[in-house]
């Protein structure tokens, strides 16, 4: 569970296409990984502290991540209650919230890298591949979906060796707003000192 957390931390950190591109295809669903798994593993070689590479990687995860589609299916069925300016809070309080639970396992990475090993399309979107290498570890899998459903090739789940992130973060939203007896105000002020 340990890697699988790091894991879905890299994943979350690249949820986001940094460009518009004209149609999405295999070879630009790979282009999207690369670049996250570069940009990831510039955060990791700077030599920052941990306060600014939660940053950076919050930038990350903006900039690849289609964060408006992550944030309401964490929400789920209560987001139909949502007032709009309670899911745009939600939205910024989970993209800050992501990027503080996976970020701290990001130092994890040093010396690793993931490589991307096959693309194929499913239905509307695409699977990337690819082989996370941790020192000490056996390689795993981790698989990236990417879509262009927003206007722009982004990443909007990962499956780190099966566990998928989508349903990860439902349950752990889902548990959050129990704790709170279903406010989502007070869900939202929760979120955003969890880590």
């Amino acid at each position: 569970m340990h890697r699988r957390m790091f894991l879905a931390a890299a994943a979350a950190a690249t949820l986001t296409a940094p460009v518009a591109l004209s149609a999405l295809d295999e070879n630009s669903a790979s282009r999207l990984i690369g670049n996250l798994v570069t940009d990831i593993n510039k955060v990791i070689a700077s030599g920052k502290s941990e306060t600014a590479m939660y940053r950076d990687f919050e930038s990350i995860f903006g900039r690849y991540s289609d964060t408006s589609y992550i944030a309401a299916y964490a929400m789920g069925v209560d987001g139909r209650r949502a007032s709009s300016a309670q899911k745009r809070a939600f939205s910024d309080a989970f993209q800050g919230y992501i990027s503080r639970k996976y970020g701290q396992r990001f130092r994890e990475f040093i010396g690793g890298r993931l490589e991307v090993t096959g693309v194929k399309r499913v239905k509307k979107w695409y699977e990337v591949s690819t082989i996370a290498y941790l020192q000490g570890q056996s390689p795993f899998e981790v698989t990236f979906l990417v879509s262009d459903r927003s206007g722009k090739d982004l990443f909007f789940n990962m499956y780190i060796e099966g566990v998928n992130l989508l349903l990860t973060e439902r349950t752990e939203i889902g548990a959050l707003l129990d704790r709170n007896r279903g406010d989502i105000d007070k869900m939202i002020s929760e979120l955003k000192r969890l880590s």
